[in-house]
């Protein structure tokens, strides 16, 4: 006989950036029931009570979705809530967190993790392995055989990320260029890639366009490609800063497979974030050696499924849900995440 109570909500999964949130309603037999897309939820850039805002936004858009009242104090609207949040990366952050969300009412229990560790579980075949983010900035989170966790700070420079991502590499890439024009540094093709991308006709323009204002920061971070491509070409210069960030990505993975004890399993490490979209084949080659001289059996993987998988995955890890559950929502929320 069937359960009647597998396709009744069960899981609210939340992916939240510092640029959008997605959010998933999940039945226990993985079946997806309503889906939302917000803003940006990470409460160290848009305050804690913002982010509770634009987290109820979610959870009632999903449930609008799926059909169903908007959820609160006395109506929860399933068993468990799963927030991978970007800006969780302190025991502070989820002491903030939980209480503010478990007020809700929008579950009965909720779970508070970095949204790195949605990036992992979205990309593995089992509840463990490791994944890490590379984008605009660059952390780490694992979860053991034995169910163990791991995961870093990730505050940049203050917590000893020397090569912090895709906004280090792009900011690194503009600094090459000048060098090479001032005398400190070597020659490098930067000195023309680097303005040719962004429409100046050198290096100092693009700094003081950037020192002004009339070139927005941010845009220094599309160099970390144009750093990249460089490396690929055979760069001396961008090969050794693309080579740091390497270093640095293995370097998080090398700690936590030591940290999890799992020098010697097959463990899967997620990759995750733009900066793996690189054709630069030095690169993945570097990362991939660092990453296989602790842990020889590791298995990498490009992360193809959209993150929000893994935070429903999570939850449905918790619930103890069946294989064919897990596979059913992997296949639902691939299929969604593929252009049309």
């Amino acid at each position: 006989m069937s359960d009647p109570t597998a396709a009744a909500p069960a899981v609210l999964a939340f992916d939240g950036g510092s640029t959008k949130t997605d959010v998933v309603l999940v039945a226990r037999d993985g079946a997806v029931l309503g889906r939302a897309h917000v803003g940006p939820s990470n409460h160290q850039l848009v305050g804690l009570e913002t982010a509770i805002e634009t987290l109820a936004e979610g959870a009632n858009a999903a449930a609008a979705d799926a059909g169903l009242p908007e959820p609160g104090p006395g109506r929860p609207l399933c068993e468990l809530g799963v927030y991978c949040l970007a800006g969780v990366d302190l025991d502070v952050d989820e002491a903030a967190l939980t209480p503010a969300l478990s007020a809700t009412g929008w579950t009965g229990r909720v779970v508070v993790r970095n949204d790195t560790f949605a990036v992992s579980r979205a990309g593995t075949t089992a509840p463990w392995g490791i994944g890490v983010v590379c984008g605009t900035g660059m952390n780490c989170a694992a979860t053991g055989p034995d169910g163990r966790t791991v995961r870093f700070p990730a505050l940049a420079e203050l917590s000893g990320d020397f090569a912090p991502g895709g906004a280090w590499l792009g900011v690194r890439a503009l600094g090459l260029a000048l060098r090479a024009g001032d005398g400190r540094g070597a020659a490098t093709t930067l000195r023309a890639r680097v303005p040719a991308h962004l429409g100046q006709p050198d290096a100092e323009a693009v700094l003081a366009g950037v020192y002004t204002g009339a070139i927005g920061y941010n845009r220094l971070f599309e160099l970390a490609r144009v750093l990249l491509d460089a490396a690929a070409d055979g760069d001396p210069e961008a090969r050794q800063a693309a080579d740091l960030l390497a270093d640095e990505v293995a370097a998080f993975v090398r700690a936590a497979v030591v940290r999890l004890g799992v020098q010697r399993e097959p463990v899967e490490v997620v990759l995750g974030g733009g900066i793996f979209d690189t054709s630069d084949a030095g690169f993945h080659d570097r990362v991939a050696a660092g990453i296989h001289a602790a842990a020889p059996r590791a298995v990498l993987v490009r992360l193809e499924a959209p993150p929000v998988l893994g935070a429903g995955l999570i939850g449905l890890d918790l619930l103890g849900a069946t294989p064919d559950a897990l596979g059913l929502l992997r296949t639902s929320l691939r299929a969604a995440a593929e252009p049309g």
